[in-house]
């Protein structure tokens, strides 16, 4: 894989990744905030603001110019808000890659963020937060993360509150823009087919007065867990959505490779441990999946799945079963082996296109201020021990780290509290 990065005067850093053969290009920006940036009275602040770049610009008044000019070519494009990124993107042909980079640059300047369009956008959202409520494969995926960082910046909810939704003013956008969407804090990345020395010159030109600074600092995670926790919201559903896991390290840490093994062994692909266990030998759930995530202070690793009401338990002692069994016994050569084969194709097969392209560049750069290439991932990976595998595990499968959230109708909290340990 081939890139150049570029930074320019004020702090703006471009990366630009041709490709000559790629039918496609992408133009992503991003910003280094996000939901963990925020405070209590501005959670949401970050994922609203996102909506509003949206709704128009001096060029383009309106949502309708926005999408119709994109539409109009077949482009995808769309937006997202993380905890601690945003980002703004288009994929379209290659040979519209100058238009692509003129409208997601346009919304990404020049968004008018008219207070007409910050009152019609509150309901939208708060429609999208009641959308979230009746997902409860998605929804045990936030509750398992408030659980494991609680009232802190970390724990809360990207979509932020209905009652900050409701009171947020063009004030709270256009300060929040003013001290976090700052030139340091910003990564243009282009990749796919475009002309290099035209992309550049138009991020040169439009990109060269944002105003330098950096993002302010965040709220460290909290952690000082000494015994399993558990979270059970009591609702209405026609399956029991838990999510089991523990804590892990940081996105900086070198055990993160022999963690992403570990999570593979466990429940990467249909061949998995959770996977051929809890589905295919007892038939207990149709989703079973594990993997890991990390920010700059904190990580986990976590199993999601779900089963019929009645198997809670069930599934939770079999994931926990297989928890237990890998840090005492660890893995074999043969699995291992299938372990890491399965990381790096999984890693080759999602770097296909144009738009995976940009965001493995960016995502990392904005993250982490420094990139890895994919070879340099597999030879990190081709280098994980079946020792550090266990080790890790040792250290990770710890009763006083483990936490389980849960969604369903009728789940036994005693029961399943007695079941939480390792």
């Amino acid at each position: 894989m081939h890139y150049e990065q570029i930074t320019l005067q004020n702090g703006v850093r471009v990366i630009l990744a041709p490709i000559e053969s790629s039918p496609t290009a992408t133009v992503l920006i991003l910003t280094g905030t996000g939901s963990r940036y925020e405070t209590r009275r501005n959670n949401g602040i970050s994922h609203f603001l996102e909506h509003i770049f949206f709704k128009g610009t001096e060029k383009r008044p309106t949502t309708l110019d926005i999408g119709t000019e994109l539409d109009a070519v077949g482009g995808s494009y769309n937006a997202f808000t993380g905890k601690d990124h945003t980002g703004y993107w288009a994929k379209v042909d290659a040979k519209h890659a100058g238009m692509a980079l003129d409208v997601i640059s346009d919304i990404f300047l020049n968004a008018k963020f008219e207070a007409k369009e910050i009152n019609r956008e509150r309901g939208a959202i708060i429609q999208e937060m009641r959308m979230y409520e009746d997902m409860p494969a998605r929804r045990v995926e936030e509750l398992f993360e408030n659980l494991l960082y609680g009232d802190t910046p970390l724990g809360w909810d990207i979509i932020g509150t209905e009652e900050n939704i409701r009171k947020m003013k063009r004030p709270d956008f256009m300060r929040y823009l003013d001290e976090q969407y700052r030139a340091e804090n910003i990564v243009v990345c282009v990749a796919g087919g475009f002309s290099k020395t035209k992309t550049l010159a138009y991020i040169r030109k439009h990109f060269r007065d944002i105003p330098g600074g950096f993002r302010r600092e965040f709220e460290p995670a909290r952690d000082e867990q000494a015994k399993p926790e558990i979270f059970i919201k009591k609702k209405k559903t026609d399956q029991t959505h838990f999510m089991v896991g523990v804590r892990t390290f940081d996105r900086f840490s070198p055990k993160r490779y022999a963690l992403t093994v570990l999570s593979a062994i466990l429940g990467g692909g249909m061949s998995s441990r959770l996977f051929t266990e809890v589905r295919e030998r007892r038939g207990l759930a149709y989703r079973v999946s594990t993997g890991a995530e990390n920010y700059d202070d904190a990580g986990y690793l976590a199993t999601h799945c779900g089963v019929e009401h009645e198997n809670v338990e069930k599934a939770l002692a079999v994931v926990l079963k297989e928890y237990r069994k890998i840090a005492r016994r660890g893995v074999e050569a043969k699995e291992l082996k299938k372990a890491k084969e399965y990381v790096k194709g999984r890693l080759a097969m999602g770097l296909e296109s144009s738009d995976d392209i940009a965001m493995f560049l960016g995502d990392q750069e904005i993250l982490r201020d420094e990139i890895t290439l994919p070879e340099a991932i597999a030879k990190r990976i081709d280098r994980v021990r079946a020792q550090d595998v266990r080790d890790v595990a040792r250290e990770i499968f710890r009763s006083d780290r483990l936490n389980l959230a849960a969604i369903g109708p009728n789940i036994d909290a005693k029961r399943v509290r007695e079941l939480l340990k390792l």
